[in-house]
């Protein structure tokens, strides 16, 4: 119990930093309830009550119709299940375990592994959730159909990425600044429920408010899932590159943040607070 584990290979490194994400990850799903099942639950609730939301507020502002030819519910979906996704793996990467964190202590335990489990964990749930809300509709209320549905969920992933990379900055921010990092965390999310664009059609949008949405990748992440989503939508005001670009350019700042954070940053740092 003294001796400190060292991988023999390559092979049992990974397989070990593979096991350790898959319990930190468990660990997360079940960390707000104690029954998984519950959490799951839970989220696939939040999802529902966020499209009956904008529903009822369509219906009470008389727009009770798709602005594309196609089921309004999946409209909305395409909107919420992306827009969920996004800002819930910022929230959880922007949370995970940063170098000062008490899980650090145990020696096989490295920022790394509580930013995949908390990213992980963040894309589970969506997924599950968006499943289970589209099966239900599907088979309760009425059938539905999605022109290109795996080119969809590559969409999700795309927001579920750029989110996760929007939130490890953040992290990297936090240990500086705990209560203005958590400020600016939750500012952009709440922006994001106005400027992800997920209640408009980029094709119908004036170029002067165009302008003022174009600079968010979940823009058009959302914008280019309706193009999947929809067989006679083409979108023509969002690009499918411009947010794989935005990945890269975040990732990268956000691996430099996390990199001098961790080697700068003390357990003393805290001591003042």
């Amino acid at each position: 119990m003294f001796t400190q584990h060292r991988s023999r290979n390559m092979a049992e490194a990974a397989f070990t930093t593979g096991a350790l994400i898959y319990h930190v990850t468990v660990n997360n799903l079940r960390k707000g309830q104690r029954n998984a099942v519950v959490g799951l639950l839970m989220t696939v609730a939040q999802a529902i009550s966020m499209i009956a939301g904008f529903w009822l507020m369509y219906a009470i502002m008389g727009l009770r119709s798709s602005p594309i030819r196609g089921d309004f519910i999946v409209y909305i979906m395409t909107g919420i299940f992306m827009f969920m996704t996004h800002t819930q793996a910022i929230g959880a990467v922007a949370s995970a375990g940063g170098p000062t964190n008490q899980m650090m202590k145990h020696g096989p335990m490295n920022t790394a592994i509580m930013i995949a489990a908390g990213a992980l964990a963040t894309l589970y749930k969506q997924t599950f959730s968006a499943i289970v809300v589209l099966s239900a509709y599907h088979y309760i209320i009425e059938p539905v159909h999605i022109d290109e549905p795996l080119k969809c969920y590559g969409m999700l992933l795309i927001a579920w990425f750029s989110g996760c990379c929007i939130g490890l900055i953040f992290l990297a921010f936090r240990p500086w600044w705990p209560q203005g990092a958590q400020v600016l965390t939750q500012f952009y999310q709440r922006i994001n429920m106005i400027f992800s664009g997920k209640m408009f059609v980029a094709n119908t949008m004036p170029a002067f408010l165009l302008h003022a949405f174009s600079w968010n990748p979940l823009f058009h992440v959302i914008d280019q899932t309706r193009g999947f989503a929809f067989i006679n939508y083409v979108p023509r005001n969002s690009s499918l590159s411009y947010p794989v670009y935005c990945i890269v350019a975040l990732l990268m700042i956000g691996l430099m943040a996390e990199f001098v954070t961790r080697k700068s940053i003390s357990i003393s740092t805290m001591a003042g607070r």
